[in-house]
């Protein structure tokens, strides 16, 4: 069924079934149920799945409404299988890192063309962790009823099984990784395309390695410093309740290794301001409508995506000079300095 009706999906499966998979890896992390049918969650890898490795992590699907994602994960997807063919310098590079695409989230949602899962539950509003301060009303996730958009579910439910198949996905797989990266790709925010970190649920509260984000973002800027992207904690917009990322990254303070999750928020606005017809269609707040405007976001952020991976590929190389006092100081005072004395998480 999905194979007729969900193309994202179908891409996938494509993938898959071709001649890549000696060069690939793939797992289902789960199955949804939907009208007698089964969707699964599909997570890909490729390079070198030693533990002892980095990694880098794409995901993307997790809003139904935002398709624009989830192609553009795949479209680097396919853009690293055909360089596989002829470029040795990146068959030598998958020697030293492990690449991972969690493309499609939650499929009920892409299929239903709405923002939550089948069970009208906001997947980035369902881990078990909350605002410390005050969140916008509805907005920063609630839990009135699931026929209001942001919904979390209740609270002595465990989290829906899209949530908890990422979540125990990157407890077993990212964790153990030396540091790793990853990027979870949204759309609908904005008229700037915007790369945001944890904490989603205070201002006042730093991560514990806003220090290397810090250096991060600065690599990202002097390598390429014609970019467009804004990069700061998404706390800098609005707060919420139940963020995975929030929750996943507290959860991997428990090791000594280094995860570092981030959003990618495509700036939709401006595709409205330029088709304001599109907020006709379903789709039209948060995917691109014109053919040529498609074209343009997928390959707009392939110099972004494959920054990540050399980033986390040579974490070694960077890394000690982001943790100094000097990094976490410029970071406080960059991105929290008008916030009420902000704490960095020990």
């Amino acid at each position: 069924m999905h194979m007729k009706y969900l193309e994202e999906l179908q891409k996938i499966e494509q993938i898959l079934e071709t001649d890549n998979q000696q060069y690939l890896t793939s797992e289902v992390l789960c199955s949804i149920p939907f009208r007698g049918a089964e969707l699964p969650v599909y997570a890909i890898s490729m390079g070198n799945h030693s533990p002892d490795l980095p990694s880098m992590t794409f995901v993307g699907g997790v809003h139904g409404l935002e398709r624009i994602g989830t192609q553009i994960i795949l479209t680097f997807l396919e853009m690293l299988l055909t360089r596989l063919q002829w470029d040795i310098t990146f068959a030598d590079l998958l020697q030293r890192i492990k690449i991972n695409f969690i493309p499609l989230v939650n499929p009920v949602g892409m299929l239903n063309h709405t923002r939550s899962n089948g069970n009208g539950i906001d997947l980035m509003r369902n881990a078990p962790v909350d605002s410390e301060e005050k969140t916008v009303w509805l907005g920063g996730g609630h839990r009135i009823s699931p026929r209001l958009p942001w919904y979390r579910g209740e609270a002595e439910k465990t989290m829906q099984a899209e949530a908890q198949c990422l979540c125990d996905y990157v407890s077993k797989h990212l964790f153990q990784s030396p540091f790793s990266l990853v990027l979870d790709c949204h759309s609908g925010f904005g008229m700037h395309n915007q790369i945001w970190f944890p904490y989603a649920k205070s201002r006042r509260q730093a991560i514990k390695n806003i220090g290397e984000v810090y250096f991060l973002r600065q690599l990202f800027f002097q390598t390429y410093p014609h970019q467009n992207y804004r990069f700061e904690p998404q706390s800098q917009h609005y707060l919420t309740h139940g963020d995975l990322w929030d929750y996943l990254y507290d959860q991997s303070l428990a090791n000594s290794n280094i995860f570092l999750p981030l959003t990618l928020e495509i700036g939709s606005w401006r595709w409205i301001r330029k088709n304001p017809l599109q907020l006709t269609q379903s789709l039209g707040f948060f995917h691109p409508m014109k053919p040529h405007r498609i074209s343009r976001v997928l390959r707009g952020h392939l110099i972004l995506m494959e920054f990540l991976v050399h980033a986390s590929l040579s974490f070694e190389k960077w890394l000690n000079a982001s943790h100094t006092d000097l990094m976490k100081e410029q970071a406080i005072e960059l991105w929290y300095k008008n916030n009420d004395k902000p704490q960095t998480k020990q």
